[in-house]
């Protein structure tokens, strides 16, 4: 019987790549001061993405009126589960460099109301 010498190795490389994906250190977040001058420095879609998630937390507790408790956590796990289909839909919207205060304010209102639905405000 023949080995698969080329699946195998396929295989193999993938496997490789995955734990070495794994095994890097993730970047640190983007802080709001990355996105204090955009005109002379864009930032990539992911990054402000990237950012808005990172501020579920702080939108739940202003949303729900508390920082921990039931509602809160609801909260929060509903954003959490939002996150993704939140991206597509962004990314599907928006550009891919966020060069101008504008388009950041349009993407950041836009992402956090699609992660934390506010009933009876009104969306901009």
């Amino acid at each position: 019987m023949k080995m698969p010498v080329v699946t195998i190795t396929l295989v193999c490389a993938a496997l490789a790549y995955v734990l070495w994906d794994q095994a890097r250190e993730s970047s640190a977040p983007a802080g709001a001061g990355r996105f204090s001058n955009l005109a002379a420095h864009p930032a990539s879609r992911s990054e402000v993405l990237d950012f808005m998630v990172g501020r579920i937390p702080g939108q739940c507790t202003e949303a729900v009126g508390q920082a921990s408790g039931p509602a809160f956590n609801d909260c929060a796990e509903l954003a959490d589960s939002r996150s993704s289909s939140c991206r597509r839909s962004m990314a599907d919207r928006l550009p891919d460099n966020v060069a101008s205060e504008a388009v950041f304010r349009d993407l950041s209102i836009s992402m956090i109301n699609c992660l934390i639905p506010k009933a009876g405000v009104v969306k901009p």
